[in-house]
């Protein structure tokens, strides 16, 4: 179903939104104050990301609110800000869209609500609200709880391939943005500086990327249900899609 967009300009920016998921926006919606509850994310094993964000609660539903924040090296001076070119580059503008564009393929993504950018001089900083999506959790937690089956792992990998079939590419793959609900679905979360690219070698390094995210939580508490076989069950899921393209 395809999500519908609108812009309203700001003091400072602008937001991007759905109106049929809000019919009114402002820089307060932003904000903890505009909202009925808000708590910040949690999860083991450092699950939390580098970011900022909420759990958001109200009349109009819930939501979930990510700041950009930076990591690395330069993250540890510059936190907030990014440098402006134009507002169909803003990475909060860019997420969104992409987030309409897979939300309109079906795919198990978060429908995006709202994405904000406000411009200081040449810098810019942004936060994107996506809906919430109930029971989730990232694979991290999930798999200390329990083992998954084969089947589990089959479709964790059928899940991915799905994305890659569709040519998207999630640069940052890892057992924290792969998340599932209460019935073991999957779904992918945090798409900053993701795309739909033609087939190429990003599809590997995503995969890389994942396994050794998975394999570094293992090291991390070796009470994390994750074994080499289960791996091949993924790569069993996930070669899967291709086979039967």
């Amino acid at each position: 179903m395809a999500v519908i967009e609108r812009i309203d300009p700001t003091p400072r920016g602008g937001i991007l939104y759905d109106p049929e998921l809000l019919d009114r926006v402002s820089d307060r919606l932003f904000t903890p104050a505009a909202w009925d509850s808000a708590s910040a994310v949690g999860g083991s094993l450092r699950s939390g990301g580098r970011g900022t964000t909420l759990y958001l609660s109200g009349p109009r539903g819930e939501f979930v609110l990510r700041q950009y924040l930076r990591g690395g090296l330069i993250g540890g001076f510059i936190r907030r800000v990014y440098l402006w070119s134009s507002e169909e580059s803003t990475r909060a503008f860019r997420e969104w869209r992409l987030l309409a564009r897979m939300h309109a393929l079906d795919l198990p993504v978060p429908r995006p609500a709202a994405a904000r950018y406000q411009r200081s001089g040449p810098f810019y900083s942004a936060e994107i609200m996506t809906v919430r999506i109930p029971g989730i959790r990232s694979l991290t937690d999930r798999l200390l709880d329990a083992p998954g089956s084969d089947e589990f792992w089959r479709d964790i990998g059928l899940g991915i391939g799905q994305f890659h079939a569709a040519g998207v590419d999630h640069p940052d793959l890892n057992a924290y943005n792969v998340q599932l609900d209460r019935n073991d679905r999957m779904w992918l979360l945090d798409f900053d500086r993701g795309r739909i690219a033609s087939s190429g070698p990003w599809r590997q390094h995503n995969i890389a990327r994942f396994h050794r995210s998975l394999r570094k939580v293992k090291r991390l508490d070796d009470n994390v249900n994750f074994t080499p076989q289960n791996w091949e069950r993924f790569l069993d899921g996930y070669f899967s899609v291709s086979r039967s393209a």
